[in-house]
């Protein structure tokens, strides 16, 4: 039976996906700054905003690269820690599929026999109030999501990423702090890690990186090609000339003239192109496993708050299942249980067979102890196409290729 339906009149949701105002405006935001072309088309409101969105990106392109010739002159300073640091990070905002290439990097690092920590920022994590912020900062160690041993804070405190991180990588060491100087100092001294993962590290240019692996999302390599708030690039393009590797993420294959344009910038790095695969299917609340072949022919509704939701819904549907209900939030949406109890009675009133969602949206669901319908989430990682035969081939080529006396040519500073 479903929960109470109290919060139903004749049946109808009374407040459709119950989003926050502030998230309806990033939604609606998030769409039309990824418009191509010109901003005729809209309304006189919408084309000022636009203006001004386009205005402040080229304040921001200013100040990006003014910033990065900083650090190339080295007025700004870089920390080496002393130890193998990889970055692995985006030119663009949202959705690349980072954290499943994090992760595989850290499961094979280990394997080959080294002490790996996970550096992040921890985005949209619970934070203290401000003005305990400004002084505690520098003082107070980074929170340890995990010491490698067992899990020590929830997707809340931690960050969806991490926390999620933490969990499918038992012995890996997970930190979240702003300052990852700091919090890869206290790995280093506190748990002896001799490699640290930067996730999402490329603009993170205070810590010395040894190895730059950078990101492209084949479905969206660049948006409409114009910087943030106008568009989706955290840097130029032209940037993309620090990278040591790039992974071509959701590929299907075909991406030619994606590397073509990729070589026009960078003729160096190593072109990798990766998929991300499908394994099985997870009850959120159970943790039962499901084969993928259950999906085919299945009518479900799905649910998510990613930067990128049709990408998991589409994918759904490649494998077979029949969506007849999306439920979309913003990105890193933190859930309320009413909005869960909401989801499965939407699911039972539609018949269908089971809720959908993804990973990332797993870790922020409260506890439900019945639901009306299963609620599932896909479990997902990376299978390479190109570049090379398996992805610890490629983690040994990647990251035990180089030498400290390596010549060095990134910009924006010296390598140790």
């Amino acid at each position: 039976m479903p929960y109470d339906t109290a919060h139903l009149r004749d049946g109808v949701p009374m407040a459709k996906n119950q989003i926050k105002r502030g998230e309806r405006l990033e939604r609606y935001l998030v769409r039309i700054i990824q418009q191509p072309g010109a901003d005729q088309g809209h309304p006189w409101p919408v084309r000022l905003l636009l203006n001004l969105l386009a205005s402040i990106a080229w304040v921001f392109k200013g100040v990006v690269l003014a910033r990065l010739g900083l650090y190339a002159a080295g007025i700004f300073r870089r920390f080496p820690l002393g130890c193998q640091v990889i970055s692995v990070g985006n030119i663009t905002a949202g959705g690349t599929g980072k954290t499943p290439v994090v992760e595989i990097f850290a499961r094979e690092l280990q394997k080959a026999g080294r002490k790996v920590a996970i550096l992040s920022r921890g985005y949209r994590k619970r934070e203290l109030p401000w003005y305990q912020r400004v002084w505690r900062q520098r003082i107070d160690p980074p929170r340890v999501v995990s010491d490698g041993k067992r899990l020590l804070l929830d997707s809340e405190m931690g960050g969806d990423e991490p926390y999620m991180l933490a969990s499918n990588l038992p012995g890996v060491v997970v930190l979240v702090d702003k300052d990852r100087v700091k919090s890869g100092r206290f790995a280093v001294k506190r748990y002896g890690c001799d490699t640290l993962i930067l996730d999402d590290g490329f603009q993170y240019l205070k810590l010395q990186h040894r190895l730059e692996i950078v990101l492209v999302d084949k479905t969206n390599p660049f948006g409409n090609g114009r910087m943030l708030p106008r568009g989706i690039l955290r840097e130029p393009t032209r940037n993309l000339r620090r990278a040591d590797v790039i992974f071509i993420t959701k590929s299907d294959g075909q991406s030619a003239e994606l590397r073509a344009r990729l070589r026009e910038v960078n003729p160096d790095a190593e072109i990798i192109e990766c998929c991300h695969k499908p394994r099985y299917l997870q009850n959120v609340f159970t943790a039962e496993h499901v084969p993928l072949e259950w999906l085919r022919g299945k009518t479900v509704t799905s649910l998510s708050g990613i930067a990128v939701p049709q990408s998991f819904e589409n994918l759904l549907r490649a494998k077979g299942a029949r969506v007849i209900h999306c439920e979309r939030y913003a990105d890193h949406h933190r859930y309320s249980a009413q909005e869960i109890i909401d989801a499965v009675n939407r699911a039972a009133d539609l018949r269908a067979e089971a809720l959908l969602t993804t990973e990332k949206d797993a870790v922020r669901f409260p506890r439900l102890e019945t639901t009306p319908v299963p609620v599932y989430y896909l479990r997902v990682d990376i299978e390479l196409l190109d570049g090379r035969e398996n992805f610890r081939d490629a983690v040994a080529h990647i990251c035990f290729r180089r030498r400290e006396t390596e010549p060095e040519r990134r910009e924006g500073g010296a390598r140790e």
